[in-house]
């Protein structure tokens, strides 16, 4: 019996393309895919238009998927593969990452995947987490009591009356002019009102941090209360959105949402992917456009710094701050040692101890006292 021939190197990227159009719910038949790579060859394509061309006259996208159809195409065949499920509406909250090499690692047991919580690892671990009884410590309590005056804020567009102020108020000026027989005694003022800044918050919950993710997911609940436009992800081996289940007020109720949601607690690190998987979703990196962004990660990364570096250059473009909080900045006189954080350290505007929910707490009150633009 003869062997079945190998598929040539260069169909195979065109081949991954109609399979992660499938994995997206795309109806693709196998005819389709032959045309596919028929038309390929016919055309001969000089540019990736013209590949996209092909795809679009063979593999038939149904016309309301088009959007999403053009999407994985540019991430296919424009170098950022580390996605392997795309959002396609309001419902979808998870973005899956690729392993980069498969059948190359052994799969963790969710029993067994770093259980001294100190080694990152790659491969993916999905497992259900249940957290202890929840108690408030006095930081989370000052975080509640203290977010409305101190959180950062931003220039509004609309005007309110102040004593001073850099526009004249002409309506109120005229109004009281009428009481003094039309002389104006006192100009008013008026000063743009100031509103709450939005907030990204990002939270590793790989292997790498497990003692730390139940005090950082009371943390980010606390902080969903208290502001009124803040955004939470967590990201391991994949990247989910856990700001809706955290919006439930008793936090008991929130945590245990969260925890069925996100599959991947205590699993595998990989940064640089997820932050990528994070920005080339539209309605994700739109969050991050203006808000305080807050990365509490220990950035411990098993893949190439690249990726991570390439990922937080192109967030603080978009972000007013960014700050990356890591337990190992305990001391005074900590110095990025890992490849990852030397990396990204120029790019981020902050990197500070991320070690206890105190100075948490602190650092995101203290970014309230920082100019307001």
């Amino acid at each position: 019996m003869s062997a079945e021939p190998e598929l040539p190197r260069a169909a195979r990227v065109f081949i991954s393309f109609v399979g992660l159009l499938r994995t997206n719910g795309f109806a693709v038949a196998p005819e389709q895919t032959t045309s596919f790579l028929a038309a390929i060859q016919l055309l001969g394509p000089r540019s990736l238009e013209d590949i996209r061309q092909a795809a679009l006259a063979t593999l038939a996208p149904p016309p309301e998927r088009r959007a999403t159809f053009d999407r994985l195409f540019d991430l296919h065949f424009r170098g950022n593969k580390a996605i392997e499920r795309v959002d396609d509406g309001e419902d979808d909250e998870t973005v899956r990452l690729q392993e980069e090499a498969r059948g190359n690692d052994e799969p963790l047991l969710s029993d067994e995947a770093n259980e001294s919580g100190l080694a990152a690892a790659r491969a993916e671990a999905l497992v259900e987490r249940r957290f202890a009884q929840l108690s408030t410590t006095d930081a989370l309590r000052r975080l509640s009591r203290e977010a409305p005056r101190r959180l950062p804020k931003r220039r509004g567009h609309r005007r309110m009356r102040a004593r001073s102020g850099p526009y004249a108020d002409l309506r109120r000026t005229l109004r009281d002019s009428v009481r003094s027989d039309g002389e104006i005694l006192r100009l008013g003022r008026l000063k743009r009102r100031q509103r709450p800044r939005k907030m990204l918050l990002l939270i590793d919950v790989s292997g790498s941090m497990k003692t730390r993710t139940e005090e950082n997911m009371k943390f980010a609940h606390t902080l969903v209360q208290a502001a009124p436009s803040v955004e939470v992800f967590t990201f391991g081996t994949r990247l989910t959105r856990i700001t809706r289940p955290l919006r439930l007020k008793r936090r008991e109720q929130a945590l245990r949402a969260a925890a069925h949601a996100v599959s991947d607690w205590d699993g595998g690190t990989r940064i640089g992917d997820a932050l990528q998987a994070f920005l080339a979703v539209p309605r994700f990196g739109g969050y991050a456009r203006g808000a305080a962004v807050i990365i509490v990660s220990d950035g411990l990364e098993r893949g190439e710094p690249d990726a991570l570096r390439d990922a937080v250059a192109k967030l603080s473009r978009r972000a007013w701050r960014v700050s990356w909080l890591t337990p190992l900045a305990a001391g005074p006189d900590f110095r990025p040692q890992t490849e990852a954080l030397v990396a990204i350290e120029r790019f981020v505007d902050d990197l500070v101890d991320g070690g206890s929910s105190a100075s948490i707490v602190a650092h995101v009150l203290a970014l309230g006292q920082r100019r307001v633009a």
